[in-house]
């Protein structure tokens, strides 16, 4: 019981370590997204003739002057996009026309539900003779843009695209750059959901058209995209390992509980995922 009780704890407790981590790396990534392309501080550190207190290889990319645009003072030699300029949102399928067939070939289909808690635990199943594009696998954008309007990267397993969401992707822009942007608009996007008479408020594709983004040179891109993509892949995995650990726990205890799994088999599984 006490072995038990112990791993029950352990595990628990990597959980939730993981849980502040990413909240940290969130919190770290949503800063530095704030800096470099809403308040331009890089920018505004170098035409006051002060330090940027970034690398040099990623501080001299950065412009040393504003020039004006339809949003204002923008950094020189950066320009305007629209959200959906920089990003491909394709809408959800009604999947009530593709019933499951099969138990073993059968799909879990991510709702507007499952996005919210992270996982297709109770939920329908369709066919999985849809369009590929319409796959959702770990690691995919994912925008519910009807009802409770959130943006989040999934990591509940493979699944099928329901309408009133987007699965967000695109052929030229790194995913962190959609990703954030888009999170960016939100709030906006969530008002505007919210003023609609109706009993589940949505936006429309015109509103991601009237998104505005800011575009910097494709060094500077590139120099953004190697901190910002270490960022969203570490807070990727760590999600990806708390659910490995997650399904780990609920398998263990009712086994080890019932006697059908022996205390030394236990312990070499969790020394196999490092607890």
């Amino acid at each position: 019981q006490e072995f038990i009780g112990q791993i029950y704890f352990d595990i628990s407790l990597r959980i939730e370590l993981n849980r502040k981590t990413n909240e940290t790396l969130e919190g770290v990534a949503k800063a530095l997204f704030k800096s470099w392309f809403v308040d331009f501080y890089p920018v505004k550190a170098k035409t006051e003739g002060r330090s940027t207190g970034l690398a040099d290889e990623i501080s001299e990319l950065f412009p040393d002057s504003y020039e004006d645009s339809e949003l204002g003072e923008i950094p020189s030699g950066w320009h305007i996009k629209s959200l959906d300029d920089i990003a491909n949102f394709l809408n959800g399928l009604a999947i009530q026309k593709y019933p499951p067939k099969s138990e073993h070939t059968d799909l879990p289909v991510i709702k507007i539900a499952q996005l919210r808690k992270g996982n297709t635990l109770e939920s329908d199943q369709c066919s999985d003779e849809i369009g590929e594009e319409y796959v959702i696998k770990d690691g995919d954008i994912l925008f519910s843009w009807s009802g409770s309007l959130l943006v989040d990267i999934w990591t509940g397993g493979v699944g099928a695209l329901n309408q009133h969401l987007f699965k967000v992707t695109s052929d030229h822009y790194k995913k962190w750059f959609y990703y954030y942007w888009t999170k960016h608009h939100l709030q906006e996007f969530q008002s505007i959901a919210k003023s609609k008479a109706t009993t589940m408020g949505h936006i429309q594709r015109r509103h991601l058209s009237e998104a505005k983004v800011l575009v910097p040179s494709d060094e500077c891109f590139s120099k953004m995209s190697s901190v910002f993509d270490s960022l969203l892949e570490r807070q990727l995995n760590i999600r990806l390992e708390s659910r490995t650990l997650t399904q780990l726990r609920d398998a263990l205890l009712p086994k080890l509980i019932s006697g059908e799994l022996r205390v030394p088999d236990a312990e070499k599984m969790l020394e196999e995922v490092g607890i």
